[in-house]
């Protein structure tokens, strides 16, 4: 919101300096985000009328003109404007006259006719991007006045960076109102008398949608004039808050906007067909927009439509079919309230960002309508004459935004804020406010004013008194509150731990968003349909994540076309399953790992990363959550991982990951060249850990023994591993996989698995009758289980 100091001055007393002003918004929560001239720096430019206009002897294109300057002498002017005649006042730089980036004026003779200063145009001052000639002025402009004076161009423009809560400052009523609050100054309102119709023509309004519209205002306006020109001091007024003029109807529809936060649109009542319905869009209609783009509407957008077609998209931007021309003579005027809901995402989904939308999505006084509709009827008729009917106004009033009724505790304010606020300034800090406090006992209520949208809880009031108190009183000792230290589960890992971990292991740590293009959440994840965003930031965030592998799949190719060719990323996030009244968010911890397995050095070679690599990352992991036997990893297929290469992970009969290559199609269609390697866990996983307990040592020796077995390729070590475990029983100590053997002497689609089995007894030594006991029992499970041979 770009604000003019001088018209804000119109409004209410301001502090003495433009530096002070802006701290003071700065401090009350308007963050003031930079503070400029109103017009660059030029001088001795006065208001000239060309008396004399005629062409150059000596050069096609350029014109002898005399002009006026109120000096009382003549001047002679060789002047290159298309507009340039006789009776045009426009600014005259004297010789003398310095004008933006240090031009100095000075006599001189172009073709052979000496000039004596210089006819502006608005860019030449500073006061316009581009300009096709002279800047007119208007016929009552007084000659030889100061340009800068007459224009009062003296001024400071402050721009607020407001947030989207505050859309009650998007407008002059606004800031002057929290001005007012924080001088104590009054606040002038502007007047928006009803205006006596002289005629009875009227348009039926409908509004089909109320929950979106609950609110129409219109006028008829007969007769205006429509060569009548903006008058100098709107058309400033608006150039000062980044608008630009266009016509006399348009250019008081805007300043409406400014002036008031309600914003307008102007129809040519001829172009209009029957009454004004306020509808949804159905599927396969089309409107041509002002800015000339044709769109094709989606069903379920807000319009407005007379009885054959739309006319505009409601809160966004109006059609050209019915925009106000240089030959319109009636107007139809509309304001109107937009529930917030119904127009936050239009104007993205069209590819707009038009100021009206800019303050529908964020919510608009619905109070406010009537005024906006007499204050321009006033300001077009002073200005273009006409006829005006009578205000049309269609209410729905149940589906108006409901006043809130919001309770507040002045001891709690300041025992928040470490405050001593009395009572009474508190009182009237809410009343300048709008809000004036009912008493009720040692509780206050509020009534939220119908331009607040964000009053709806009690820290909201507080949060009210403490930015006009200013932020920067407020104390900034720690409140005195007793320690109190959370209990922590000694059963859950904490995520700090598990981040720890894989940086130890050589990763670095990536946040994604959770929005992601849905043709890669489709590769990676074609087994969930992802939720889908009705109103995405860009394409490639259309979709909500239901695995975080998209998001790390871009991170790794956005390292590797940067030439990183070892890649080690992880991330820890929540990922989204299921439909919009179903969604389930699951906390993950996911990686990918790319390149070679470790860093260049001299004494290692540049061997790439295989399955085993990200295997063991996924295993130190896991034994953070408890003993190894918790977890298994057993061979699957995914949809987005190598089918040789890629094994689900299982805890306690539950699948809570997976683990694995990046499919090769997959692979190529991303343009990624070598192997990628991904997994992904619940941290689920890592809640309910088995505790350590203490268990007593043997006294009696272990006894080792080693078997070879031949088992079929599709057989896990952690099957021949559980086989194991449930034959050898209690005398068992553990069981380790040392050795795994493919080649001669092995049958082709058989492996040979060596087993370290230790043997111990907590009460006594274990004869070798007994120790051979419990090896011929293993031998005959895993002969009988996995049809396993031992080896010769």
């Amino acid at each position: 919101m770009r604000i003019s100091e001088r018209w804000l001055s119109e409004w209410v007393a301001l502090p003495e300096s433009t530096r002070e002003l802006a701290e003071r918004l700065t401090m009350a929560g308007l963050e003031v985000d930079s503070v400029e001239a109103a017009a660059p720096a030029f001088s001795a430019v006065v208001i000239g009328e060309i008396t004399h206009c005629e062409p150059h002897p000596d050069a096609e294109r350029l014109k002898v003109c005399t002009v006026e300057d109120g000096s009382g002498e003549a001047k002679t002017v060789v002047c290159g404007a298309p507009n340039a005649a006789a009776g045009l006042k426009a600014p005259f730089a004297r010789v003398g006259a310095r004008l933006p980036a240090d031009i100095k004026i000075k006599a001189t003779k172009l073709r052979g006719v000496k000039s004596y200063g210089m006819l502006c145009a608005a860019k030449e001052l500073g006061l316009s991007e581009e300009s096709a000639g002279l800047m007119p002025l208007p016929t009552h402009a007084p000659v030889g006045q100061d340009l800068r004076e007459w224009l009062d161009l003296d001024d400071a423009v402050i721009e607020v960076e407001l947030t989207p809560n505050r859309s009650d400052c998007l407008s002059m009523a606004g800031v002057a109102r929290e001005v007012g609050v924080l001088t104590g100054n009054p606040v002038a309102s502007p007047d928006a008398t009803a205006i006596d119709a002289t005629h009875d023509a009227t348009r039926p309004v409908s509004l089909e949608q109320p929950t979106d519209c609950p609110r129409y205002c219109g006028r008829v306006i007969r007769g205006i004039n429509p060569a009548a020109r903006t008058p100098v001091w709107l058309a400033e007024r608006l150039r000062r808050a980044g608008i630009r003029p266009l016509s006399l109807t348009v250019d008081i529809t805007n300043y409406l906007m400014l002036e008031l936060g309600q914003p307008m649109h102007a129809f040519d009542k001829a172009a209009l067909s029957g009454g004004i319905r306020v509808r949804h869009a159905d599927e396969g209609e089309s409107l041509t927009l002002l800015n000339g783009e044709s769109v094709a509407l989606t069903a379920g957008t807000l319009v407005i439509a007379d009885h054959e077609r739309p006319v505009a998209i409601a809160g966004v931007m109006g059609g050209q079919e019915t925009a106000v021309s240089e030959a319109t003579t009636d107007l139809f005027l509309e304001a109107a309230f937009f529930a917030p809901a119904a127009i936050a995402g239009r104007a993205r989904e069209y590819g707009l960002h038009t100021d009206s939308s800019h303050r529908f999505e964020r919510g608009v006084d619905p109070q406010r309508c009537r005024d906006a509709i007499e204050r321009a009827t006033a300001l077009i008729i002073a200005h273009a004459g006409g006829d005006p009917g009578p205000v049309i106004e269609a209410v729905e009033a149940d589906h108006l935004p409901a006043t809130r009724s919001v309770s507040v505790r002045p001891k709690r304010v300041n025992a928040l804020l470490g405050t001593a606020i009395a009572p009474e300034t508190m009182e009237e800090t809410l009343s300048r406010l709008g809000m004036p406090p009912r008493a009720d006992g040692d509780t206050w209520w509020v009534e939220s004013p119908s331009w607040r949208f964000d009053i709806a809880r009690e820290v909201d009031l507080i949060e009210e008194i403490a930015r006009i108190h200013g932020y920067d009183r407020l104390p900034t000792r720690r409140t005195a509150l007793p320690a109190s230290i959370p209990a922590q589960s000694e059963s859950d890992i904490a995520l700090g731990r598990l981040r720890a971990l894989l940086v130890d292991r050589g990763f670095h740590e990536a946040i994604t968003y959770s929005f992601v293009p849905a043709d890669l959440q489709a590769r990676l994840d074609p087994e969930h349909s992802p939720l889908a965003l009705a109103n995405p930031l860009s394409s490639d965030m259309g979709v909500m994540r239901s695995s975080l592998w998209p998001g790390l799949i871009r991170a790794a190719m956005h390292n590797r076309n940067r030439q990183m060719t070892r890649v080690r990323l992880f991330e820890a996030g929540l990922r989204f399953r299921g439909g919009l009244e179903t969604l389930e968010q699951t906390p993950m911890i996911a990686g990918v790992v790319t390149g070679p397995a470790t860093p260049q050095h001299w004494d290692q070679s540049d061997r790439p990363a295989d399955f085993f690599d990200v295997k063991g990352d996924v295993e130190a992991l896991l034994a953070l959550a408890g003993p190894a036997h918790r977890c298994r990893f057993e061979s699957a297929v995914h949809p987005a991982l190598h089918p040789g290469q890629s094994a689900r992970i299982v805890c306690d009969d539950r699948v809570v990951g997976w683990v694995g290559a990046l499919h090769p199609e997959q692979a190529r269609a991303l343009d990624l060249d070598g192997r990628v390697y991904l997994f992904e866990l619940e941290q689920s996983a890592f809640h309910d850990r088995a505790l350590p307990a203490f268990s007593a040592l043997s006294r009696y020796p272990s006894i080792r023994r080693d078997l070879a077995v031949v088992v079929a390729e599709s057989v896990s070590a952690d099957a021949v591993r559980d086989c194991i475990t449930a034959a050898a029983g209690d005398v068992l100590e553990s069981v380790d996989l040392f050795d795994v053997y493919r080649g001669k002497g092995v049958t082709e689609g058989c492996k040979s698995l060596a087993m370290g089995l230790i043997l111990q007894d907590k009460s006594r030594t274990l004869t070798d009758d007994e120790v051979d006991a419990v090896q011929q029992a293993v031998v005959r499970s895993l002969a009988d289980t996995l049809n396993a041979e031992l080896r010769e």
